[in-house]
């Protein structure tokens, strides 16, 4: 589970950088929108996941 949310993370932040250098439009804004949900969510499942020792 974790590696899967590792990847997804990875992939949403190349993915929200790639959008950046787009130019603005419509559908770039909702699809950075997108991209950075799905950061915060991997990374919070990241969090809720780790060890009773990784703080």
């Amino acid at each position: 589970m974790k590696s899967l949310l590792w990847l997804v993370l990875c992939v949403a932040l190349v993915a929200n950088v790639f959008l950046n250098v787009m130019a603005e439009s419509g559908l770039q804004l909702a699809l950075s929108i997108c991209a950075g949900i799905t950061v915060i969510g991997s990374g919070a499942g990241l969090w809720m996941l780790r060890g009773p020792r990784e703080s």
